[in-house]
């Protein structure tokens, strides 16, 4: 396209700043709702912190469920303990900042090495954008997981080889001179690496180390016995570091018997074996093979999968120029080892998963802005198509849950204009050549932006109990369901200060099965949580026999197969939404009395 206007690439540069700035407030938006994108461990890693804070101990971690104490580094649950004030301040959105900030912070990485590399301001913002914008980031950056703490402190590390490289490169004006890094910098690195690992797990350090060790030998300036030798050393001082911090835990420990069995031996070394056969879940075990775990960054990328299809076909033939980036090849070859190790070390476990790539998207995020207006706009347009869809469907979600009476009308007018608006943008960006790369960016963030808005309800009076039903239930029993790991971990936000007894609850039992398990919880407990599957009952089946205390809407998150089909999939009112309530026994004199 030809510039007719010296003005033209500052507006584009604007647009793209103003982008990065909405993607950041589209982060901060909802941080601590119920309903946000996550691991289903979220909640397991909650009630470990919080009983560990209970303690008034950092170590040894403590919690309720069998087999699941030590699964993570200690660091993962001093996080939740220090900014949930050790339970004074326990809240979703408390302990899921940390990570929010961990992301933005590589985000602005990302930023600063693009910018480094090729000058412009307009692809620092593009690949802060795309950063934001790959679903694994949204999904695991604002969680109260381990992906954005482990991929900031692995990351370090990378990040400051790409700026060495690009300052060596910018100085010299050759890739030649490059100085290789020095025994401070490697001291730094195993620091670095070892909080890494302090977070999420010791075996991490392959991918970790061997990127680093791999990329300074394909970067520098020669390759020979000597400077092998001597990488190998340095990269050798790290790994030992990394190790000796994460060793910490079995000082530390009071039982570190009980760590070794339970993470090393259960958590990590389970991880290796597979009872189908290691060779026959490779090559034929469907979502966990080795086939399958060759597109884990287009997996990973989510609403913008179709755009890194188009930059692998594109990208991996133009990457070693000779022309105008011949210059940047040194960084280049950082960022694509970057990739590759981290892919091929993580083919080898038997249990593999594309969410174990996350900390080399900064990589992926960096290249994909560099050849940016050379990918071919096909891959834009289905990208748009896909949000498309998406945000239509969030829009009739939001509309099915207002008439179901959740939410207010301000609330489905905010959430119909954030769909408005980006119907708005794909219709712009399919028929506006010169819009359609930066729409699809605009477009895969505004149904983040939507899908935050159409849960918002929940997150308010239709989502929680009121402050009269707090001030009913005080150190109660309460029996509540629990349909997956620590669910039941979530009613410490929705419930707190009781003490909540977990029931495993079967949606294909028949009513009069369902009516015998709820008699039998309320004889037992001072109150009792009950979901209902039918959103048109308006009472629940042990009524008059039972008092209810209150209730509120709870979105389904697992479905039965069958359940959603061509039929009713335009009525999300019959399969996503259900009632909670709050149910006690009408023989009790005080349903907030402690048994």
């Amino acid at each position: 396209m030809q510039i007719q206007s010296s003005t033209a690439p500052k507006a584009a540069t604007l647009a793209w700043i103003a982008l990065l700035v909405l993607a950041i407030l589209i982060y901060a938006l909802g941080l601590g709702g119920q309903y946000n994108p996550s691991n289903g461990d979220e909640l397991v890693y909650t009630h470990i912190a919080r009983l560990t804070a209970a303690s008034g101990h950092w170590l040894p971690l403590v919690s309720d469920l069998d087999h699941m104490r030590n699964t993570k580094p200690p660091l993962l649950f001093w996080q939740a303990m220090v900014a949930g004030d050790w339970g004074n301040n326990w809240s979703l959105t408390a302990l899921r900042l940390p990570s929010l900030l961990y992301t933005l912070l590589l985000a602005a990485a990302v930023a600063w090495t693009t910018r480094q590399i090729t000058g412009s301001v307009r692809s620092a913002c593009i690949a802060a954008c795309l950063y934001l914008a790959f679903f694994c980031t949204y999904r695991y950056g604002r969680s109260y997981l381990t992906s954005a703490p482990e991929s900031f402190w692995f990351g370090l590390p990378m990040f400051w080889l790409l700026w060495q490289r690009g300052r060596g490169e910018a100085g010299s004006g050759s890739p030649t001179r490059a100085a290789p890094l020095g025994w401070l910098s490697h001291i730094v690195f195993g620091l670095a690496l070892g909080l890494g690992l302090a977070y999420k797990s010791f075996a991490l350090i392959a991918p970790a180390a061997a990127t680093l060790w791999c990329a300074q030998l394909l970067s520098g300036p020669a390759l020979n016995w000597r400077v092998l030798l001597q990488t190998t050393l340095k990269v050798g001082l790290s790994v030992a570091l990394a190790l000796g911090i994460f060793g910490l835990w079995f000082v530390l420990d009071p039982n570190p018997a009980a760590v070794w069995q339970e993470f090393v031996i259960g958590e990590n070394a389970g991880k290796l074996s597979n009872a189908q056969g290691y060779w026959r879940t490779a090559l034929l075990g469907g979502g966990f093979s080795i086939w399958a775990q060759l597109l884990a960054y287009v997996q990973n990328a989510g609403l913008l999968a179709f755009i890194v299809l188009g930059w692998m076909l594109l990208g991996l033939r133009t990457c070693f120029r000779a022309a105008d980036d011949a210059a940047h090849s040194a960084q280049r070859v950082i960022l694509l080892t970057w990739l590759a190790v981290w892919l091929i070390v993580f083919t080898l476990p038997s249990q593999r998963s594309a969410r174990y790539l996350i900390p080399a998207m900064p990589a992926l995020a960096i290249l994909m802005a560099l050849e940016w207006q050379r990918i071919a706009r096909i891959w834009f347009l289905l990208s748009l198509l896909l949000c498309g869809v998406l945000i239509a469907g969030l829009g009739r979600i939001a509309w099915a849950a207002h008439e179901l009476g959740i939410g207010s009308g301000f609330e489905l007018g905010l959430t119909l204009f954030a769909v408005t608006a980006g119907l708005l943008l794909v219709l712009v960006g399919t028929f506006k050549p010169a819009w359609t790369r930066a729409c699809s960016v605009a477009v895969s963030l505004a149904v983040l932006a939507c899908f935050s808005l159409s849960t918002a309800p929940l997150n308010g009076a239709d989502g929680l109990y009121g402050s009269e039903v707090m001030t009913q239930l005080r150190q109660a029993r309460v029996a509540v369901p629990n349909g997956f790991n620590g669910q039941f971990e979530r009613f410490e936000f929705l419930l707190p200060d009781n003490r909540f007894i977990p029931y495993d609850s079967d949606e294909r039992a028949s009513a009069s099965a369902n009516a015998a398990d709820l008699q039998r919880l309320l004889a037992t407990h001072d109150a009792v949580v009950w979901l209902q599957s039918n959103p048109q009952e308006l009472t629940p089946p042990c009524v008059p026999g039972c008092r209810v205390l209150g209730s509120r809407w709870e979105v389904k998150g697992r479905h039965q197969s069958g359940e959603i089909n061509r039929g009713n999939i335009w009525y999300p009112q019959r399969w996503l939404f259900r009632r909670e309530w709050l149910l006690a026994n009408t023989l009790s004199a005080n349903a907030g009395a402690p048994r």
